[in-house]
């Protein structure tokens, strides 16, 4: 490898690196006094609060990933800028495109490596994270999860132990869904069968149940069951993604299939997770040929600033259309690729003037 490239990438590594360390401080410190808040009527040692913290935090380090890049590709430049390498790098013939050209396929090879290792050993923490904090919930009783067998919940209502297990869901009709009462002791109350039930609201309304109890097994109508689940809750329980493996998303999702159950959400965030590396390719080139742009002409702090100002907008941007893809409001895949697409116009727009700067 040539000096002159092992000088670029340490110089870039060593940007992303510290600015990595800033970030999870500042996540960690913050993360810390959200605990302490949510503690503070418990009785928990003052450990406990720094330990989920410290489980939650790279989650939201990966989620922040563009926005280190697009802060610790400035930093990189301002430190070539400052130091006039640039001009020296231009008398031994580099120009500014391959400049680019190298950090942007080191930051294309750095989001590979963080969506392999980073984010699975991030969602295993979160994962903890979740089973931890679930334990202080009042809802800590209840549980919900989707399997190859469908819909299972266990649900505690009027001293009653119900498991509840739905082979499909369609809309806000639980499909071929079978309901096992216990009492506290967990001996067998009764058992509901019934094809349809309506989940929009917490009364659940039962259609044509066959309710099996003391040996006996009549047929009704239609009955209402009290529930702590409604479609809008269960829904609820499995938006937290973060908290699961590649490996976990892809079962997730045929589990999802196999149950009828919307993949939108799951397909958003696998498509998310697929397209990290280019997206932070593109960050990278873009907020390289501002830097180009403007790096001669304003202070180190207004490019920090103008660079804080241009993540946010990337940022709210980009969730933007993710919130028309889940709502299905645009197609899916459009929702992820759009923004990619734009910046990816407005990169080979500038860039192919890059060598003028």
């Amino acid at each position: 490898m040539k000096t002159y490239i092992k000088f670029l990438l340490n110089l870039f590594f060593n940007s992303l690196y510290k600015m990595f360390l800033i970030f999870f401080v500042i996540i960690l410190i913050t993360n810390v006094l959200d605990q302490l808040e949510f503690f503070k009527k418990t009785d928990t040692h003052f450990i406990y609060p720094i330990y989920l913290s410290f489980l939650n935090t790279p989650s939201i380090l990966f989620e922040i990933l563009p926005f280190i890049f697009l802060i610790s590709t400035q930093v990189f430049f301002i430190r070539l800028i400052d130091s006039h390498e640039i001009e020296i790098f231009k008398y031994t013939g580099l120009n500014n495109f391959k400049i680019v050209k190298i950090i942007s396929l080191f930051s294309f090879f750095c989001g590979i490596f963080l969506i392999i290792f980073f984010y699975n050993f991030s969602s295993l923490l979160k994962s903890k994270y979740l089973e931890i904090k679930n334990e202080y919930t009042e809802d800590n009783k209840y549980l919900a999860v989707i399997t190859e067998n469908g819909l299972w919940i266990k649900d505690i209502t009027d001293n009653k132990i119900n498991i509840i297990n739905a082979k499909k869901v369609d809309n806000k009709f639980l499909i071929d869904v079978l309901i096992v009462q216990f009492n506290k002791k967990y001996e067998l109350l009764r058992t509901i069968e019934s094809k349809k039930i309506n989940i929009s609201s917490y009364d659940w309304r039962v259609i044509n149940p066959n309710i099996s109890e003391n040996n006996t097994t009549k047929k009704f109508d239609e009955i209402i069951f009290r529930s702590n689940f409604d479609l809008e809750k269960i829904n609820s329980l499995f938006s937290n993604l973060s908290s699961l493996t590649i490996y976990d998303l892809i079962k997730l999702r045929n589990n999802y299939k196999s149950l009828n159950y919307s993949l939108t959400e799951i397909d958003s965030h696998l498509h998310k997770i697929a397209t990290y590396p280019l997206y932070l390719t593109l960050v990278t080139i873009l907020t390289a040929i501002i830097m180009f742009n403007i790096g001669y002409q304003k202070n180190s702090l207004f490019k920090i600033i103008f660079g804080i100002f241009l993540s946010v907008i990337i940022y709210y941007i980009s969730n933007f259309f993710i919130v028309l893809g889940t709502s299905e409001k645009i197609p899916l895949l459009l929702s992820i690729w759009f923004p990619l697409i734009i910046l990816s116009i407005i990169n080979i727009t500038f860039i192919l003037r890059l060598n003028e700067k």
